[in-house]
């Protein structure tokens, strides 16, 4: 059983004397406003009813003041003896702590300081905290409270309280978005048969009831696509994805990705429809197109944003036609031999794909501030995007970065399913040669393919990532609600 320090035994002890005359717990209670709506009462509205936690007290003799907050704003509130009566103020002075919750009822005034202030004429006690609040977050040391109590972590910190709001409003904003321009939400499934959507390690499972091996969704590509095959015309789904591979302050377990397709369109449309969305959030969220991440100012207002060739600069880069090399040790050799880099820097990489996507990101990408458009990815790394009708290697893909982070990934989608076949046979060969993240031969999807599907454009993103951008927070886990943590000993 817990051992309860002093403070919390001195709490308990007043819990239950409070229970002598009232329920410390009481069931509800009516608020007639928010704490953010009642600072622009006018001076003199009556019967104004507020509730919130108490986070900040100073009890004096005969008049006291009290701050309460809630998610979205806080307010004072002012108790004088004259006003709720002797026998409320002793009771306020002695069984209200700090971190309690009360509910009042008074009038709207504005002290001489301008601070707006409720004049409270009585009030309700809603709930005793046991444990007291800290003094103050700071400090690496307190990082890690932060991601275990982050409800104590939105008690304290008004920074942490923007980014959540800014997070529940960015959901409500994606909805909106979409429905309006005419897609579809739907659901599809968590638990899967084929490991099929993204290139990654999977979380496996075991179905009892079906006595078959499942996988968690790491992407919900296939479903979605196989939606359009039924004859959705466009549809989303804002879905909980999870990948089993490292932790990095951009990578968590599990996440959130929002994923749409449209029947007809290219990726030249969704670069478009991609550009629109993201300048109408960034003014729904934080008023501009201009936002600064990591020190950096990043312009998404920009008629024309900056783009790359994925396999012109490479091949730049490199100083060879790496698409012309099939063998993953013939690839790497020749990486070697023009001093990019060493053996034991691509030990880890096993097949092309893992490979070339080693030398982008640390040729290409690392260097990427302003938003930035990187097209024609080579075929080898996304088997299910469509092939450019001029090079069969090159697919119409695109990603678009920026502080140096990837924001989203999109393609002209593969409809045609002896060619997804194949690619789905070269994804078995790379997983022969040791590489883990590659997808396996899903003939549900292709039965999909071969029933007929129109040209198809989907596009990709993680939330948590984007927060991150948004908010210029420096962990994907400082705008995860509750992320992952590794078990206290």
């Amino acid at each position: 059983m817990r051992e309860y320090s002093e403070q919390e035994q001195v709490r308990m002890e007043k819990v239950a004397k409070i229970r002598e005359t009232v329920n410390p717990y009481p069931e509800r209670y009516e608020k007639t406003h928010s704490l953010k709506d009642a600072r622009l009462l006018d001076d003199g509205t009556e019967n104004v009813r507020l509730a919130g936690r108490i986070v900040f007290a100073r009890k004096m003799g005969k008049l006291s003041f009290v701050r309460l907050r809630d998610m979205e704003g806080d307010m004072q509130l002012e108790f004088k003896i004259d006003e709720v009566g002797e026998e409320n103020y002793e009771f306020f002075k002695k069984m209200i702590d700090i971190g309690d919750f009360v509910g009042a009822e008074g009038e709207i005034f504005t002290t001489q300081t301008g601070e707006k202030t409720l004049r409270v004429k009585n009030f309700t006690f809603l709930g005793k905290a046991l444990r007291p609040l800290p003094e103050k977050f700071h400090g690496l040391t307190d990082t890690e409270l932060k991601y275990r109590e982050r409800y104590v972590d939105l008690i304290m910190n008004e920074e942490t309280r923007k980014v959540f709001l800014g997070r529940s409003k960015l959901y409500a904003y994606i909805h909106k978005f979409l429905n309006e321009n005419g897609f579809l939400e739907v659901e599809t499934p968590i638990l899967q048969m084929a490991v099929c959507g993204a290139s990654a390690k999977p979380f496996y499972t075991h179905h009892n009831a079906l006595d078959i091996d499942c996988n968690l969704r790491i992407a919900p590509e296939t479903y979605l696509k196989q939606c359009i095959a039924g004859g959705f015309d466009k549809v989303y789904e804002v879905a909980k994805c999870f990948r089993n591979e490292g932790m990095d302050p951009e990578h968590l377990q599990e996440f959130t990705q929002v994923e749409w397709y449209a029947s007809y369109w290219n990726f030249e449309d969704n670069i478009k429809f991609y550009q629109k969305f993201i300048r109408g959030l960034l003014q729904e969220l934080v008023g501009t197109t201009k936002i600064t991440y990591q020190e950096h100012e990043l312009d998404f207002g920009q008629e024309n944003w900056h783009r790359i060739n994925y396999v012109e600069e490479l091949t730049k880069k490199l100083g060879f036609d790496f698409l012309s090399i099939e063998d993953p040790n013939e690839l790497k050799q020749k990486i070697v031999d023009q001093g990019l880099f060493t053996f034991d820097d691509l030990a880890d990489y096993k097949s092309l794909s893992q490979i070339i996507d080693f030398a982008y990101k640390k040729l290409i990408r690392a260097d990427i501030i302003e938003p930035t458009i990187i097209y024609n990815y080579p075929a080898v790394l996304i088997p299910l995007a469509r092939r450019n009708d001029k090079d069969k290697r090159i697919i119409d893909v695109f990603q678009v970065l920026a502080g140096g982070t990837e924001l989203c990934k999109a393609y002209s989608e593969l409809v045609d399913p002896v060619i997804q076949r194949e690619a789905f046979e070269d994804q078995l060969k790379a997983k022969a040669q040791g590489d883990e993240e590659t997808m396996e031969m899903d003939e549900s999807f292709l039965g999909a393919m071969e029933q007929g599907m129109p040209p198809i454009s989907g596009l990709g993103f993680g939330i948590d990532r984007l927060m991150m951008l948004i908010f210029n927070q420096p962990s994907v886990r400082d705008v995860v609600l509750f992320p992952m943590m590794k078990s206290r000993d």
